[in-house]
């Protein structure tokens, strides 16, 4: 019966001394979720304010994200959230003391950066695309340039590829197999639209070029 109490006593004490810690994670793993929150509706905001959203809208991918019910602005939003919980939860662990769990919750947090260069290349590179892409055809449309079409949607469709490339490349994916067999393709797909484009572009501007010259002169003149 003695030992029964002595370990009874025991036990209560390491949890009474113990106590502190539980206490200290929960209050982490509390403040955590609210900076989280707040973090995360804050940079939402911010990037709904600079057309963010907008912006990809205009774009076949921002228009593909959107029919799935999702944007980017929300995908921001739980990535923030989501950084902060993590760190708030390697923090309460290691109050804890707990190793294994807190190696864990480090690697973790490691690799949210990965995710977040990924997402940025992913936005900005489509961004970027659809804006050079949308100016070339506006100007071969202007310029009554034949096939500008069918070649701005290749170049387009090829400068994804590239762009998704670069992302994962940031998530440590081991792509060496893709650049073996793919891409010595995309370059000889790159230069081959690359040149598509200026023998049409010649051709076309070809008809157009003593037009060209004498709005050039009218405007000296002026």
């Amino acid at each position: 019966m003695a030992d029964i109490m002595s370990q009874v006593s025991e036990m209560v004490g390491g949890v009474v001394i113990f106590l502190p810690n539980i206490i200290a994670a929960i209050i982490i793993l509390l403040i955590g979720w609210i900076i989280g929150r707040v973090l995360g509706k804050a940079i939402s905001v911010f990037l709904d304010k600079i057309g963010v959203d907008d912006a990809l809208r205009k774009t076949e991918p921002g228009t593909a994200i959107e029919k799935s019910g999702l944007s980017i602005v929300h995908l921001f939003d739980v990535i923030v959230r989501i950084f902060v919980y993590l760190i708030a939860i390697t923090a309460a662990t290691n109050v804890l003391q707990i190793e294994s769990l807190s190696r864990m919750m480090a690697a973790i947090v490691a690799y949210i950066p990965n995710i977040v260069a990924f997402v940025l290349i992913l936005v900005v590179g489509i961004l970027l695309i659809d804006f050079f892409a949308d100016w070339m055809e506006r100007y071969g449309t202007h310029m009554e340039i034949a096939l500008i079409g069918p070649m701005i949607l290749l170049v387009r469709l090829f400068l994804y590829f590239v762009v998704i490339i670069l992302a994962l490349t940031q998530l440590a994916f081991d792509l060496t197999i893709i650049y073996l067999f793919i891409g010595p393709l995309a370059w000889g797909v790159g230069l081959g639209i690359g040149a598509a484009i200026a023998i049409i572009v010649g051709f076309g501007l070809k008809d157009r070029a003593p037009e060209i010259m004498d709005r050039l002169f009218c405007q000296v003149k002026k």
